[in-house]
């Protein structure tokens, strides 16, 4: 390996994980809906990196199509640009749907009493929940779409660090370094991803806090909003 490819691998590496580490929206989705859907460390895992498959693969194929087109720098980086602006916008609308969904299920969870009296003068109360005799055909739905709207927002979401760092070795027609380039960005941006989500995950494993369990779908989806507003609106 060349001084050259050495030190672009370098830099690819050093870009991949602090462009993920100061995006909480590579890593924060994953945290809260794990917790608040109850999710394994398996499917933790494996929707993380799916998703991070998806967020990569979809920059590395424009990359590809850019330097088999000609296609300028400055090109690719609108493009890019476009796409963030629309993940960005899917995340703060799967954010504050998934809040008012959750309000709602919070709301129907809330216990309360019913008083009954029978014909010989009894009389008893029970508590009980609306959400129980219906909760697996809603959390059936929302858990099978869940992971599919995160991997379609991460699909859009573009890696603009990787398109500069692709486009200098494929000028100079240098296409191993664009593979090694492009390999070491992506698997340090998963490795990354994995690491913070997975190493929350066990800490929030250890926490609970029963008084705000039903609030917990809520909570996960205001999380996701305000992270995709920070994206759009502070650039994350």
């Amino acid at each position: 390996m060349t001084s050259e490819l050495l030190l672009l691998t370098g830099t690819a590496a050093t870009i991949g994980l602090v462009h993920t580490v100061f995006g909480p929206d590579h890593y924060l989705p994953f945290i809260v809906l794990s917790k608040a859907r109850k999710w394994g460390v398996g499917k933790t895992a494996l929707i993380t990196f799916l998703c991070g498959l998806g967020h990569i693969g979809s920059s590395v194929i424009l990359g590809f199509a850019g330097i088999a087109l000609g296609a300028a720098i400055f090109s690719i980086k609108a493009i890019e640009s476009f796409r963030g602006e629309i993940a960005a916008w899917f995340l703060i609308a799967f954010g504050f749907t998934y809040f008012i969904w959750g309000i709602h299920r919070a709301l129907r969870a809330r216990q309360h009493e019913h008083a009954h009296v029978h014909e010989n003068g009894e009389e008893h109360s029970h508590t009980h929940s609306h959400i129980t005799d219906h909760s697996h055909v809603h959390s059936g739905k929302s858990g099978s779409m869940t992971p599919w709207v995160l991997f379609i927002i991460f699909v859009f979401g573009p890696c603009e660090p990787l398109i500069p760092l692709v486009m200098y070795p494929a000028a100079r027609h240098d296409m191993m370094a664009v593979v090694m380039v492009t390999t070491v960005f992506g698997l340090t941006t998963i490795a990354t991803m994995l690491a913070i989500v997975l190493t929350a995950y066990k800490g929030l494993s250890k926490i609970s806090i029963p008084k705000l369990e039903r609030y917990s779908h809520a909570l996960a989806g205001l999380a996701i909003l305000v992270c995709g507003m920070a994206v759009k609106f502070l650039g994350l």
